[in-house]
């Protein structure tokens, strides 16, 4: 799920819903550098926007898309959350909540799910991409996404003994009897 969540996160550019009407928004001086300098991060995430240089400050910029989704209804809210974003971190792809919640709940649905039977080179598959995902932790709602099967502790209390033909043999712990 996490691999899923992180792949649309990176890769997805969202569907738009162009305006009848643009939309003008009351931002800031800095709220409308913010948004002309990152449109192509806008434009990812399903906003688009023109922009009248001849206009007073706070009102340059008028929406003239906003993301496609069936049951979210995206606005200036989303667009000012993105600003703030990329205020926090500038030039790096962000997503706003809601497109982020939108991606979370796709990456569920087309999971794996608990119970379901896998063949061996799904399981490799599965582990192979938690490999390359930056937060393999946990799954986008919060769900841990690991299980250890083995004590830590267990693992510290590990030596190595020689097996019979002088080659260093598995692991064995203190408690081991045969050690």
């Amino acid at each position: 799920e996490k691999y899923n969540f992180e792949m649309l996160q990176r890769h997805t550019v969202v569907s738009s819903q162009r305006l009848v009407c643009p939309m003008p928004l009351p931002l800031t001086a800095a709220g409308e550098g913010t948004l002309r300098d990152n449109v192509d991060i806008f434009r990812r995430n399903g906003f688009d926007f023109v922009f009248d240089d001849d206009a007073p400050p706070s009102r340059k910029v008028h929406m003239t898309a906003v993301p496609l989704s069936k049951n979210v209804t995206f606005g200036v809210s989303d667009v000012e959350e993105l600003i703030f974003l990329l205020e926090e971190t500038p030039g790096k792809m962000v997503r706003p909540s809601r497109v982020t919640a939108m991606f979370a709940s796709r990456a569920c649905r087309k999971s794996v799910m608990i119970g379901k039977a896998l063949q061996k080179a799904d399981m490799q598959r599965l582990v192979r991409h938690m490999g390359e995902i930056e937060h393999p932790w946990n799954c986008p709602h919060g769900r841990p996404t690991l299980r250890f099967l083995v004590s830590l502790a267990a693992c510290r209390a590990v030596r190595r003994r020689p097996g019979a033909d002088g080659v260093a043999a598995p692991f064995a712990t203190a408690a081991d009897p045969s050690s």
